[in-house]
């Protein structure tokens, strides 16, 4: 939100929107004379002007949750009152840029202050007023129309990849008294002037909303479309969908990032948001450095990926109680242009370090811990969460529909899935990635385990695969098979050796092998690893069980296919040869 138009302590004088501090104890702030105080109202904390939040009233005491360090910060300290909820700013802009939790943008800050820290008490509008951006009115829209929440007004071509509607605010409506012709105009430019019952009202291209309340929409859909990762262990055994929920948790460098990280480079989503909660500094540096460079093709063209992506940086030395509000910008951010029709994906690394923030929260209010110390509202607050997820019908006119789905990661101590944490989350979403430390050690990447892992989707998608790819349910039915028969293989090998096993069982573990080596491992790092390699089809040449003519005739068959089929179908196409083979060797 623009903190520059917050009131500010210097600038007021009535005496009753002011409290003083009664007591600090890390980022939490309880303040007096706070009566007629709401919850959840932003306030400025101390003479620095600090951001921070009412969480909890009793009388005329508040208790303040502040996202910036309240070092300094002393008891008779002023505490002014704002009248307004925590909100960010949605409008041109938003594409390309790099926040910290509560939306100030840091590449203005770093040009502001010169300096590579970010200053107490600073303020800075999130979208620039200065750049100029396009405006083209909607052909159908003139003086005298009326329009409600929701309703498209105006188009801003953002950048190449992105057109952004404009739309009404959800609560506003009314009748048209002024539309700005096609021009140039900045964020704060009146480009709509409404009248509803005597009222006139003026809008600009920026709407303001607050981030803990859900943006409406007509109705929520069922998902019927596949969200493709461009990781084929995901895509082809454990698929989520277009307006659905993801868990990944995995121990310390079992790769929870790389894919959060990968999903954002090669997902078929319109829109990405990346929110990076509590992370470590060099893990989120390491995405401002490279999201820049990486680029994608679009029809034909090579465009940088930044021009669909939005970063919300919440590193792990920030104030703790700023991972809760960057989690709620990402999500409210993912809903606007959701709204606008699009597909979006959040994703959220991690939202172990926002639990745990909750934690040290929770820990200085004295609340009644529950277990592991996390508050017993832990499950609620990640459930209302997850739960603005979803495929939905937008509100207003033209009719559109948009998607938003969220994939969070969850970092367990020790790799235990049984931590709070892990089992409220696996509780909530529908697509549990769980992630391996024994592959990760193995170097075996993705390190996600196909025994413990699995998705709720499929049935959901059944009827995408049937018309679009007849052969991949039972194929992939097929290869689940295989990989369960081989887990239960490598119990007798163990024991009495492989020699001792019958043929039949032999080719079981040279199948397997050929898919867990060949098909679901994968480089990260590597663009010729996001489809079918030729390092895969050497490898399977050279494999015991090319020796016969079937499997030399197979392997033409997938390089006569690879040069006419889309890259996903070649995959699915060198899955079905190995089920093929392996069925006919069973027989044999």
């Amino acid at each position: 939100m623009d903190f520059s138009k917050i009131p500010k302590i210097r600038d007021e004088d009535r005496e009753s929107l002011f409290g003083y501090v009664h007591g600090v104890s890390g980022p939490v702030v309880t303040a007096c004379n706070m009566a007629g105080a709401a919850m959840y109202e932003l306030v400025r904390v101390g003479h620095s002007e600090l951001v921070g939040e009412i969480i909890r009233l009793e009388g005329d005491m508040a208790t303040i949750q502040v996202y910036e360090e309240t070092s300094g910060v002393s008891v008779g300290d002023p505490v002014l009152r704002t009248g307004k909820p925590l909100s960010v700013e949605l409008g041109p802009g938003i594409m390309g840029a790099i926040f910290d939790g509560i939306q100030r943008p840091l590449s203005d800050i770093n040009a502001l202050t010169k300096s590579i820290y970010i200053p107490r008490g600073v303020n800075v509008s999130a979208l620039s007023r200065d750049i100029k951006w396009e405006f083209t009115p909607s052909k159908n829209l003139r003086v005298g129309s009326h329009i409600t929440g929701g309703d498209i007004y105006g188009v801003v071509n953002e950048n190449s990849l992105i057109r952004h509607k404009i739309m009404l605010p959800p609560r506003n409506r009314g009748t048209v008294t002024y539309i700005a012709p096609p021009g140039n105009y900045d964020a704060s430019d009146v480009v709509l002037e409404l009248e509803f019952e005597g009222v006139k009202e003026k809008f600009s291209m920026v709407q303001v909303w607050p981030v803990r309340q859900v943006r409406p929409v007509t109705e929520k859909l069922p998902a019927n479309h596949p969200l493709l990762t461009g990781q084929r262990v995901l895509d082809a055994l454990f698929p989520c969908v277009q307006g659905g929920t993801t868990a990944i948790p995995g121990a310390f460098g079992c790769g929870k990032t790389v894919i959060s990280q990968s999903l954002s480079k090669y997902s078929n989503s319109d829109v990405i948001i990346y929110v990076g909660c509590g992370e470590r500094g060099n893990e989120m540096s390491e995405v401002l450095r490279d999201f820049p460079e990486l680029t994608m093709e679009v029809d034909g063209k090579v465009e940088s990926i930044m021009k669909r992506t939005a970063l919300v940086a919440n590193t792990s030395n920030m104030p703790v109680a700023a991972r809760e509000a960057s989690i709620y910008t990402g999500i409210t951010l993912s809903e606007y242009f959701r709204d606008m029709g699009y597909h979006v994906s959040m994703m959220a690394d991690s939202t172990s370090r926002w639990a745990e923030a909750l934690r040290e929260i929770s820990g200085r209010l004295a609340e009644m811990p529950a277990d592991s110390g996390y508050p017993a509202y832990l499950g609620a607050r990640l459930a209302s969460f997850y739960e603005r997820a979803g495929r939905v019908k937008c509100l207003g006119n033209p009719e559109r529909e948009g998607s938003v789905s969220i994939v969070g990661a969850v970092s367990p101590p020790g790799g235990d899935f049984s931590d709070p944490v892990t089992s409220a989350t696996l509780g909530i979403v529908q697509v549990f990635w769980g992630l391996d430390k024994k592959l990760a050690q193995r170097k075996h990447f993705p390190s996600v385990n196909w025994l413990i892992s699995y998705s709720k989707y499929t049935r959901a998608l059944d009827e995408y695969y049937d018309k679009h790819f007849t052969e991949f349910v039972p194929l992939r039915t097929k290869a689940k098979e295989i990989l369960q028969e081989e887990e239960d293989l490598a119990e007798i090998v163990q024991l009495v050796g492989k020699a001792s096993l019958a043929e039949t069982d032999k080719i079981t573990l040279e199948v397997a092998k050929l898919i867990k080596d060949d098909f679901l491992q994968q480089n990260g790092y590597t663009p010729y690893d996001r489809t079918q390699s030729k390092m895969v089809r050497q490898k399977s040449r050279r494999t015991t069980l090319n020796s016969s003519r079937t499997c030399r005739m197979h392997s033409a068959v997938w390089r006569t296919e690879f040069r006419l089929c889309s890259p996903l179908h070649v995959e699915i196409l060198m899955l079905l040869q190995f089920s093929v083979l392996h069925m006919r060797r069973k027989r044999g």
